[in-house]
């Protein structure tokens, strides 16, 4: 049996220096050395995988992303808020933090392209209620049963990963 793991997720980037500013003062990524490819890229580390940023002239997949966990959900919330950075989905909820059934914590953002970025955090519990604004559990929005009610995200703990 053939077993995988991730290892890094490519993002369109019309404006890499942009990109690469907000991955790094946003979300504490490292920009590191990448190889030449046929248009500009940026590889960025992450604890425990890595982003590709590529220069291409075309627009974003809406909807499309990629989480990522943080150790600081507070502080990132703040820069998002500050920034105003959260997605908006339009019809369906705006909220800027959601529960998750295992009780994550779960926000979406955009990049200064447009990119969605999930970003995430082990516990909803330890997120500080004053900071954060429109938190919506997901079984309000729509019933979590069966098996949904028992879906979690990979978050292995930001510092865990042996460097």
């Amino acid at each position: 049996m053939v077993r995988a793991s991730l290892n890094h997720v490519s993002v369109l980037a019309r404006d890499l220096e942009a990109s690469v500013a907000f991955y790094c003062d946003v979300l504490g990524l490292e920009r590191i050395p990448a190889p030449n490819f046929e248009v500009p890229v940026e590889w960025l580390q992450a604890e425990s995988g890595q982003i590709h940023l590529f220069e291409r002239d075309m627009e974003p997949a809406p909807y499309y992303h990629f989480g990522v966990t943080v150790d600081d959900f507070e502080g990132v919330y703040q820069r998002a808020q500050a920034d105003d950075l959260f997605a908006n989905w339009g019809e369906s909820s705006n909220a800027s933090v959601y529960e998750l059934p295992d009780g994550a914590a779960q926000m979406y953002i955009n990049d200064p392209e447009g990119n969605l970025v999930e970003v995430d955090y082990p516990d909803f519990e330890a997120v500080d209620k004053s900071i954060v604004e429109e938190v919506v559990n997901r079984d309000d929005l729509i019933p979590q049963t069966g098996a949904a009610a028992d879906g979690t995200l990979n978050l292995s703990p930001v510092g865990s990963a042996d460097k």
